[in-house]
């Protein structure tokens, strides 16, 4: 999949998750233009760095206005503290900033890089979570912005069919720089990927090869389209609780292996049947 002659906007491409997909965008040839609002702290190979707050609609529309032309956008600037609904420093409004920054922004960039995606009959791609399908506590008001990203994508891609394809990466739990931040130091990293079927979190590049995918020729037929990205997502937590595929105890924490009579059977300590030592 080549991106060769293609300029590609990454906003929040400064790292994480971004910064990988702007690594992407660059192997695969792409000019990149990377935006937020601090650089980089170490600059990346093949990319250029514009300084952009994605709130502000005015210095987003004139970032827009600044560059020749544009053929992919990735809508990936986003992001939550860990916030309970109720409790001190949780009012309102600290609330609506998470959805302006996840959702509005995403709408103003889009809106601002219109023109010129349609002239090149170009791509966006958002970036989503898998928080925006499930419950999100902690992070209520991200996961609703999520939600209704992926709802904004969609119909963005009927609307401006069939100029722009719009699509939408729903991520999982991804290992960047501040990973210790979610799951704690490396006993909690690796106790959190053994909960992911893949058994491991994504590493960013795993998104950019995605992106990469949604933005070339490869995906020519593809828009309004979810691309799942979670390895295999979360297994289920009932089947941890349920008793069904593993033998019964009794009252005294032994285990009963059912025989073909349908009667118990104890087993002993180290799983042979009851007096068969």
């Amino acid at each position: 999949m080549e991106l060769n002659g293609k300029l590609a906007v990454v906003t929040g491409g400064t790292r994480g998750v971004g910064a990988g997909i702007a690594h992407a965008f660059a192997e695969a040839g792409a000019d990149v233009v990377i935006c937020a609002r601090r650089p980089p702290d170490t600059p990346l190979k093949g990319t250029e760095f514009l300084p952009l707050d994605v709130r502000d609609p005015d210095a987003v529309q004139a970032l827009f206005d600044g560059l020749p032309r544009v053929d992919v956008l990735v809508n990936n600037a986003g992001g939550t503290p860990y916030r309970p609904l109720t409790g001190t420093g949780t009012d309102a409004r600290r609330h609506a900033r998470v959805i302006d920054l996840n959702l509005t922004a995403p709408l103003t960039v889009s809106l601002a890089a219109h023109a010129h995606l349609r002239r090149s009959r170009g791509s966006i791609v958002m970036i989503g979570s898998v928080s925006g399908s499930r419950p999100s506590p902690g992070s209520a008001a991200y996961g609703a912005a999520k939600a209704g990203l992926e709802h904004l994508a969609r119909s963005m891609a009927v609307e401006w069919a069939p100029d722009i394809r719009v699509n939408t990466l729903v991520l999982g739990m991804v290992r960047t720089e501040l990973s210790h931040l979610h799951y704690g130091d490396e006993h909690g990293v690796a106790a959190v990927a053994r909960t992911v079927p893949l058994g491991r979190l994504a590493d960013p590049s795993d998104v950019g090869g995605a992106a990469v995918f949604l933005a070339s020729d490869a995906a020519a037929y593809i828009t309004g389209a979810s691309l799942l990205v979670h390895g295999g997502g979360e297994r289920p937590a009932f089947l941890d609780a349920a008793t069904a595929d593993r033998p019964p105890t009794d009252d005294t924490g032994r285990r009963y292996t059912t025989d073909g009579t349908g009667r118990g059977t104890p087993d002993d300590s180290n799983g042979t049947r009851g007096g068969g030592r």
